[in-house]
């Protein structure tokens, strides 16, 4: 891994832990050939995986290839979900690429019939199950709606759908005539995926829980097989009956022995997609709190030691602190969730934002969002989020907020290219720089500098809040990931009280720490 370039003579940089090769694995599937394969939807990327050594070759590129779940037909023609995309494709021998389904926001789980049909559906942005017109003129045939998430599912040789219910913590069956659903297990945590082997065995994983389980499709009975790590995301069964296991949580894929238990790491992933960040000068020493896109992690500012919290409701992409109070803000959940530094506890949630991005949460508890889908600053003053006003608007879509003293606040407009300052009671604005692009992370040094990530250049940028002079203090930075038009990356900064600045990287999944000499 190259490290980015320090221009300041002041500093010097290191990476706080290994590179992690892709942004969280989603879907996997095998081929008739038995070829381990991939989906990656944060970097829309599908890849090769080797199944014994863990190497890694892309298959399907951007902007096309993130597989949330992904399927062989016999002929060897690949059809996979874009999550992001909404849509369905189909890719054959030719290599060219057939669009299947469209305009269906959260297109996820899909599996193939014994008899040759595909169903597949849509979860966290809809709900509904459907049957894929195979002919391409997307006759597509809606089977049932509002199941509660049926995450990645199988169809048995009875002719019945086996799935995960990814919101209500139980697996079913489901009539693919009627939609009629039928709870088989329950008692889950958050269930993900469900596989079975040749010998009709019904694999389920829970992503929450970091389980393999194994559950009797007539009892219902469960046995837990092995306990890997949280947010596990798919699963796959080679001919051997080998179990493979992805995490979107950290990038990892894993080999489980059914016999033993014993898992083996095929592929070892730290951070899938680290965006927001905040530094805790604890008694412990720096600790930073990072939102990982698929999950809440702390990490310890010295070694680099990664810990994964399951305690939110995971999806997170912005972070804050203050005190020992930690914000993470999920655009796609429309929400802000508020922690206890001290044990991770998740102390209560704010929903019903509009795209939430960046926060601060001020003295008196209130707390500032950025919301980009109103191009606003709204301030919350209650935990239930009932009471709330409109501090700023009119805003260039704004990423994220860093106090300037106590009475105003910082704000990075991404589409203007400029940092402005909002005083907090009258929403006056007043720009420190606008000679930016694509400005995201903000932070503020001891001495007052002001730390903007700017992605446009990827660069790391000092500026002086008095002149909006700007000055370039790391260039090279990898950071402003491909993600599909509408959608996010939010590339964070954050600077402890000793002056370590501390800044993510979305392409190789990594913190680097920039340390005065």
């Amino acid at each position: 891994m190259t490290l980015p370039t320090v221009v300041d003579p002041g500093y010097r940089i290191q990476a706080l832990m290994p590179k992690t090769q892709v942004n969280g694995f989603n879907g996997i599937a095998f081929d008739s050939q038995g070829t381990l394969y991939g989906g990656v939807v944060q970097s829309s990327t599908t890849y090769k995986i080797d199944k014994e050594s863990g190497e890694l070759t892309p298959y399907i590129l951007p902007p096309y290839g993130g597989a949330d779940d992904l399927i062989f037909e016999p002929g060897g023609r690949v059809i996979w979900t874009a999550f992001f995309l909404g849509k369905v494709f189909a890719r054959g021998a030719d290599g060219k690429i057939l669009t299947l389904a469209e305009n269906l926001p959260g297109a996820n789980a899909i599996a193939r019939s014994p008899d040759g049909r595909v169903f597949f559906t849509q979860v966290f942005m809809g709900d509904a199950l459907w049957e894929l017109d195979l002919s391409g003129k997307m006759n597509n045939r809606k089977i049932a709606e509002n199941l509660g998430g049926l995450n990645a599912f199988r169809v048995h040789s009875d002719g019945y759908i086996y799935g995960p219910r990814w919101f209500k913590g139980d697996v079913v069956k489901v009539n693919v005539k009627t939609g009629k659903i039928t709870v088989i297990a329950d008692g889950f945590k958050v269930p993900a995926a469900v596989k079975f082997d040749s010998k009709g065995n019904l694999f389920v994983i829970d992503n929450k829980a970091g389980e393999l389980v194994r559950v009797d499709i007539k009892t219902g009975k469960k046995q837990v097989v092995a306990t890997l790590v949280p947010h596990l995301d798919n699963l796959a069964i080679d001919q051997q009956d080998r179990i493979f296991i992805s995490t979107n949580g950290d990038g990892s894929i894993f080999e489980v022995d059914v016999d033993t238990g014993k898992v083996r790491t095929v592929v070892k992933g730290r951070l899938a997609c680290p965006q927001g960040i905040a530094v805790w000068d604890s008694p412990q020493g720096e600790v930073l709190f990072v939102a990982d896109n698929f999950a809440y992690k702390r990490v310890d500012g010295f070694t680099g030691e990664v810990h994964e919290s399951t305690k939110g409701g995971a999806f997170p992409n912005a972070a804050s602190i203050t005190g020992e109070t930690v914000l993470m803000s999920g655009w796609m959940r429309k929400a802000v969730e508020v922690f206890d530094a001290k044990t991770d506890d998740l102390l209560y949630t704010i929903p019903d934002f509009k795209t939430p991005l960046g926060m601060l949460m001020l003295d008196d508890q209130s707390i500032l969002v950025a919301e980009a889908e109103t191009n606003s600053i709204v301030r919350v003053y209650d935990k239930a989020g009932k009471k709330r006003t409109t501090v700023a608007a009119d805003l260039a879509l704004p990423m994220y907020i860093a106090p300037a003293g106590k009475k105003a606040v910082y704000v990075t407009e991404y589409l203007a290219g400029r940092i402005t300052k909002i005083d907090i009671k009258t929403g006056k604005k007043q720009t420190i720089s606008d000679k930016l692009r694509k400005p995201e992370g903000i932070a503020v040094k001891p001495d007052g500098t002001i730390l903007v990530v700017n992605v446009g250049t990827q660069e790391l940028l000092q500026v002086d809040p008095e002149t909006g002079a700007v000055n370039t203090l790391v260039k090279h930075l990898p950071v402003g990931l491909f993600v599909p038009e509408g959608f996010f990356t939010l590339s964070g900064v954050t600077v402890s009280k000793a002056g370590n600045i501390y800044l993510t990287s979305d392409i190789d999944n990594v913190v680097y720490k920039i340390s005065p000499n």
